[in-house]
C-alpha cells in the first residue's frame, strides 16, 4: 500500500486509492435489521474457469448438512450459476423488513440475481457501479435472518466487485480456488495479495481439478501436469485445504442442481477450517 497522497481529504467513502491510512472495516455497510449472520466466508479465484462457483456451492452444501445454518449470496453477478447447481428457481418475496432469500432443498438459503430476472438467460449487461450496488442491496436488502454462515461466491478476477465486497461486507475469511495448470502462481498470489492489501485473513487455497482417477485401474492421473499448489501455498505460508478430482459424477449433480446430493467430504478441509474461525 502506498502512503496518502498530499491532496488527501481523509474521506475513504469517496477514494479509490489503497494507502496505509485506509481501515477496510471504516467502509462496512450495515445489513439488513433481519440478518444476525456469524461469519461470512468469500471464495475467489484470480481467474475465471476453475471452479470457485463449485466450491461455494460444495461448502454451503456441506456446512449446512452439518447443522450448521447457511446461505450463499452469489456476487457473481453477469455470470450467476449458484441458482441452477441448487435448483432454486423460485422468485424471491418479500415483506416490510426486506427481500425473502428461496430455500435449496437441503435447507441452505440463496440469493441470486438470476432470481430476479425474467428470463434465467437473459444477460445483465450493466456496468460495473451498478454491478457492485446489486451486490450491496443484496446485504442490505435481503432479510438473510439467522445464519451460521453465509458463502459469497466471488466473481472472478481482482477487479471491481471483489474489491466492493472485501470493503463493504465483515468479511471472515477468504478460500481461494484454483487449478494446477501453470499459471497457478501468478493467478494465486494476485488473489492473495488482494487479500493483504484489506486486511483479510486467507483461509487457505482448494484446488479443483486436480487429478482424474481411472475407472479401470483407481490410479490417479494428473491431467493438467503435476501439481506444484503445495509449494505454492508453502510459500506463502497456506495450507492446500482440499484438491477436488475431476468426476463427471460432480459436474453432472451440478448441472442437474443437485449439487446437495454429491457425497460429503469432498471439502473436509475447507469445512473444517471454516468451523474454527
Amino acid at each position: 500500500m502506498s502512503e496518502p497522497s498530499a491532496n488527501c481529504t481523509h474521506d475513504c467513502s469517496s477514494c479509490g486509492e489503497s494507502c496505509a491510512s485506509r481501515d477496510p472495516k471504516s467502509m462496512q455497510i450495515k445489513a439488513n435489521p433481519e440478518s444476525r449472520i456469524k461469519k461470512v466466508i468469500a471464495v475467489m479465484s484470480g481467474k475465471g474457469g476453475v471452479g470457485k462457483s463449485l466450491v461455494s456451492a460444495l461448502l454451503a452444501s456441506e456446512l449446512q448438512k452439518q447443522g450448521l445454518k447457511t446461505g450463499i449470496l452469489d456476487a457473481d453477478i453477469t455470470g450467476p450459476s449458484i441458482p441452477m447447481a441448487f435448483d432454486v428457481h423460485e422468485r424471491p418475496m418479500g415483506n416490510d423488513v426486506g427481500i425473502l432469500p428461496p430455500e435449496s432443498e437441503g435447507g441452505v438459503k440463496v440469493m441470486s440475481i438470476n432470481l430476479l430476472l425474467k428470463s434465467e438467460t437473459d444477460p445483465v449487461a450493466w456496468r460495473g457501479p451498478i454491478i457492485a450496488g446489486t451486490v450491496k442491496q443484496f446485504w442490505t436488502e435481503v432479510s438473510w435472518g439467522d445464519i451460521d454462515v453465509l458463502v459469497v461466491d466471488m466473481p472472478p478476477g481482482t477487479g471491481d466487485v471483489p474489491l466492493t465486497v472485501f470493503q463493504s461486507l465483515p468479511i471472515d475469511g477468504v478460500v481461494i480456488v484454483t487449478t494446477p495448470q501453470d499459471l497457478v502462481s501468478m493467478i494465486v498470489t494476485k488473489a492473495v495479495n488482494l487479500a493483504g492489501m484489506m486486511k483479510l485473513p486467507v483461509v487457505g487455497i482448494v484446488e479443483n481439478m486436480s487429478y482424474l482417477v481411472c475407472p479401470d485401474c483407481g490410479k490417479k492421473i494428473n491431467v493438467f501436469g503435476e501439481s506444484h499448489i503445495e509449494e505454492v501455498a508453502k510459500s506463502m505460508g497456506l495450507k492446500v485445504l482440499d484438491q477436488i478430482p475431476i468426476d463427471p459424477t460432480i459436474a453432472g449433480a451440478v448441472d442437474m442442481g443437485k449439487v446437495e446430493s454429491l457425497k460429503d467430504g469432498l471439502l473436509k478441509g475447507a469445512v473444517e477450517a471454516v468451523k474454527a474461525l
